[in-house]
């Protein structure tokens, strides 16, 4: 199935439903389709053909959805870049996407125009926003163009976009993803649009990242009213909610700390929040019990996947998420918090050594994951392709354990994860403790190279302002509550841990810049 089907559905079950509110705008279902089909008219003119690279720099805006559908009527491939990048970063990108258009928002401009000239594959800039004569105007382009319809031949199979990782291990990899790769996994979890029912999806995450993506095209096919915030903005956001009467909401951690611990909580009514999607990054325990607690009435869904598995491949369910019981009940549910969930149907996970060979429940693994929604490699990277998938398995390169009832447990990717003294050494866990004590706000360990043991143990920690730990005091928490090798020898305090835009730690950074300790 081509994903501009999914688009079509919703289009012909509810065509003036509203699709998309971004900020003054609101589109129907019919208009979006429109303006979709004008967009790829008016790009077939200028010479897009099948199997070009479109690729569009922006914040979140309804101009992402339209020109991902109309990419795909064109048989082209989207490529969504991150939109903080530094014009190095960018020109690496470019350089390896060959893009034969890039689009933009008015804000990266003067970017734009310091790259021109420096990709020889892009014959057309268009802008979202500022005029120039440099640039062709996206909305005159629209204006311009005619109806004619198209009839994509790509098949499931077929690439329809690339998305960059983050890049933090070193140059970024250009993700092929497949039509299969969002309607395998839309099609199998999600309920097409039904003119009966009208959910109110509020999206935040960014739409360079697998998470904004696949929300953007769940929803779509779900017929949703989609709102869009252009960047996370926790006043914003709960203004929006309000306002908008939003009842599903996808965010990262990150985001939902700030949101539960935002001191405007309070003066906003949010009770049409239904459910929550959380995901992206690790949830800290006490985080998700704070906000089951101050949103009772909301259903809670962790979703677990990366760029190169497409799509959510776990789940935390909602059920999940309800502490009752008897107390041993309560502490189980509350332990499984931690947990990635289940596998989802449509997906197969196993958890295998070093040898690929699957592990016993309890063991600890490499998590790999098979199914037609996983990527079909890493754009012209064959060799990073052939170490990452084998004999059709994605290997992840997440560690983890199954327990009894199924539940999986990540541990740290693989190079995160300590091995001092032959012993494997989750630093998730460590970090999960040190998160427990009082005066700590954040923190993250790594392992630093030591001549006897192979690997310390070294806590980074960011304190609250009461001025009372100390090395010492951190160590000795950690003895009194781990096994005496998995404590910190040594622990730093930072005023701000480096994290990427969804939330996670650059452990690279960390490590190279606290190695040498």
């Amino acid at each position: 199935m081509n994903t501009c089907e999914l688009l079509e559905i919703s289009s012909s079950i509810v065509p003036d439903r509203t699709a998309v509110i971004f900020e003054n705008q609101r589109f129907s279902y019919n208009e979006i389709t429109q303006r979709s089909n004008l967009l790829a008219n008016a790009l077939s003119e200028i010479g897009i053909q099948k199997g070009d690279r479109i690729a569009l720099i922006d914040v979140n805006s309804h101009q992402h959805i339209e020109t991902y559908f109309a990419s795909t009527q064109l048989d082209a491939i989207f490529v969504p870049i991150n939109y903080r990048l530094k014009e190095s970063e960018l020109l690496k990108i470019l350089e390896t996407a060959n893009p034969k258009i890039l689009l933009f928002g008015s804000r990266y401009a003067k970017l734009i125009h310091s790259c021109i000239d420096k990709v020889q594959s892009i014959r057309h800039y268009v802008s979202l926003g500022v005029t120039s004569d440099h640039f062709l105007d996206y909305e005159t382009l629209i204006a311009n163009s005619n109806s004619k319809t198209f009839s994509p031949t790509h098949e499931h199979s077929d690439v329809t976009m690339i998305m960059f990782t983050s890049g933090t291990t070193g140059n970024p990899k250009g993700v092929m993803l497949s039509h299969d790769s969002f309607t395998s996994y839309t099609l199998n979890n999600v309920s097409p649009a039904d003119p009966d029912v009208n959910e109110r999806n509020l999206l935040t995450v960014p739409m360079y990242h697998i998470a904004g993506v696949q929300a953007m095209i769940a929803a779509i096919y779900a017929g949703r009213t989609l709102i869009i915030q252009k960047q996370f903005e926790p006043n914003g956001w709960l203004k929006l909610v309000q306002d908008e009467l939003v009842d599903r909401a996808m965010m990262v951690p990150t985001m939902l700390k700030t949101i539960i611990e935002h001191p405007n909580f309070g003066n906003y009514d949010l009770s049409s929040l239904e459910v929550i999607t959380y995901g992206a990054a690790p949830m800290p325990t006490n985080v998700i019990l704070e906000a089951i607690e101050k949103f009772p009435h909301v259903k809670f869904i962790n979703a677990f996947g990366q760029t190169e598995s497409g799509a959510t491949i776990t789940a935390l369910m909602p059920t999940d998420h309800i502490i009752n019981g008897t107390e041993s009940e309560k502490n189980l549910k509350i332990r499984r918090l931690s947990s990635i969930g289940k596998p989802l149907d449509d997906i197969e996970i196993r958890i295998v050594d070093e040898d690929g060979n699957e592990v016993n429940s309890g063991t600890i693994g490499e998590i790999i994951a098979q199914g037609s929604r996983i990527m079909k490699g890493y754009w012209n990277q064959d060799k990073e392709t052939s170490s990452t998938i084998k004999n059709n398995w994605l290997h992840t390169g997440d560690l983890g354990y199954i327990d009894n009832d199924g539940y999986i447990f990540l541990v740290g990717r693989s190079k995160d994860v300590i091995k001092r003294g032959g012993e494997l050494i989750s630093p998730a866990e460590i970090e999960d403790l040190l998160l427990d004590h009082a005066s700590v706000l954040d923190c993250a360990v790594i392992g630093v190279p030591d001549e006897q043991w192979g690997e310390k143990i070294l806590a980074i920690i960011v304190t609250d302002d009461s001025n009372t730990l100390s090395e010492e005091i951190i160590i000795e928490f950690c003895r009194d509550n781990l096994a005496s090798y998995k404590k910190p020898e040594s622990v730093i305090f930072i005023e701000k841990l480096p994290r990427n835009p969804l939330g996670k730690i650059n452990k690279q950074y960390l490590r190279e810049s606290y190695g040498n300790r």
